[in-house]
């Protein structure tokens, strides 16, 4: 989640929240993408060994562990934006509602 003050209009805070989602899933995308590339990189550099004692090495490894925890680190973080920005969208269309209802308020 970032900050976002309170005081912007909630379509600038929903373009602000919007392009730090995208920022976000687009670096978790990019994770998830490229997890085969990295895992066949790293069984590569295993040796002569059948292909998996390469693979059991490799996902025993610090080095994976890390690569999986930041995917799914990135992920969430994308999932949290994602969150905060429906989270304007809803508070939006409360406003939009009660705004209509002082107007028919008003009319009688």
């Amino acid at each position: 989640m970032i900050k976002i003050d309170d005081n912007l209009p909630l379509s600038e805070q929903f373009r602000l929240v919007g392009e730090a989602y995208v920022e976000a899933d687009s670096a978790a995308s990019l994770l998830e993408e490229t997890k085969s590339a990295v895992l066949a990189k790293m069984m590569s550099q295993q040796g002569d060994l059948p292909v998996n004692k390469r693979e059991m090495n490799v996902k025993s490894s610090r080095e994976w562990v890390d690569f999986i925890t930041n995917m799914v680190q990135a992920r969430e973080k994308a999932s949290l934006l994602h969150v905060q920005r429906e989270y304007i969208r809803m508070r939006f269309h409360e406003w939009q509602s009660i705004e209509a209802t002082k107007r028919q308020e008003m009319r009688l």
